[in-house]
């Protein structure tokens, strides 16, 4: 259900957000709908948790439409973005937050064919052509009203090996080599492409290796020793999505405190 706030559709610009229920998506979500953007919402789970962040979308007066959505079924993307276009208007700036975990950390020499298969198909494969539906539609408009934008949510592990992550390495390196890819295809239509590397995020999906890890920031792993927050990255999103970054193309934005600064 749409938002109903009285407003031009052409007056905020529109972003797609997701995995947009829970952590960093949902702080990229409310942050943006609180700093002019019109939202919307897509997760596989089209339940309370994203109606929640949808309604506080509104609260902050942002038109906001929520999507169960399967970033692995490639083949409906384009119906998808259709959908999204019927509801708000075209996107102007996409977030590809969406990702999935190994099904279970362990020996990589352990690593089952569909616990592989399935990081592939959600954070790789599934990101490059929503990314490429998103991209058509938006060079199907020819005056663009807003600044355009692609950023991609990867992680430190695209270049930071783990080796009981494996699969989850494998993907996110792929993911990184595509968001390049895109950055070098659009950069002559205005279109910015950025990507953004986390690290050790507090979040559901990092909750499980929080013991683990927490020794290694209060030895200073992170430069800044704390956990990251999903604002720290929803800021950096917004800062992007804003086109306050007209000539960076293709580099990686690091939000990690430091962790991936090499030290000795």
């Amino acid at each position: 259900m749409s938002s109903g706030v009285g407003v031009d559709a052409a007056a905020r610009p529109v972003a797609l957000v997701t995995g947009a229920r829970r952590g960093i998506g949902r702080a990229i979500a409310t942050l943006f709908a609180s700093s002019g953007f019109d939202l919307a919402l897509a997760d596989l789970d089209e339940g309370a948790e994203l109606q929640q962040v949808a309604a506080l979308c509104r609260e902050a007066g942002a038109r906001t439409e929520a999507f169960a959505f399967d970033l692995a079924a490639v083949e409906r993307h384009p119906a998808f973005v259709k959908a999204v276009e019927a509801a708000l208007g075209t996107v102007d700036c996409l977030v590809n937050n969406a990702g999935v975990p190994v099904m279970a950390r362990g020996d990589l020499l352990d690593v089952s064919p569909e616990s592989f298969d399935r990081c592939m198909a959600v954070n790789t494969r599934g990101t490059f052509f929503l990314t490429q539906a998103v991209a058509k539609a938006m060079l199907a408009r020819p005056v663009p009203r807003h600044h355009r934008s692609i950023v991609t949510v990867s992680s430190s592990n695209a270049v930071m090996a783990s080796v009981q992550r494996g699969e989850y390495c494998v993907s996110k390196a792929g993911l990184s080599m595509g968001n390049t890819l895109f950055a070098l295809r659009l950069a002559d239509h205005g279109i910015g492409v950025y990507e953004l590397q986390p690290g050790l995020i507090a979040t559901e999906m990092t909750a499980p290796s929080r013991a683990r890890y927490d020794a290694l920031v209060e030895q200073g792993g992170t430069a800044v020793r704390r956990w990251g927050a999903p604002g720290d990255v929803a800021r950096v999103a917004l800062t992007a999505a804003q086109g306050l970054l007209p000539y960076t193309v293709g580099q990686a934005i690091r939000v990690d405190g430091g962790l991936m600064v090499p030290k000795f």
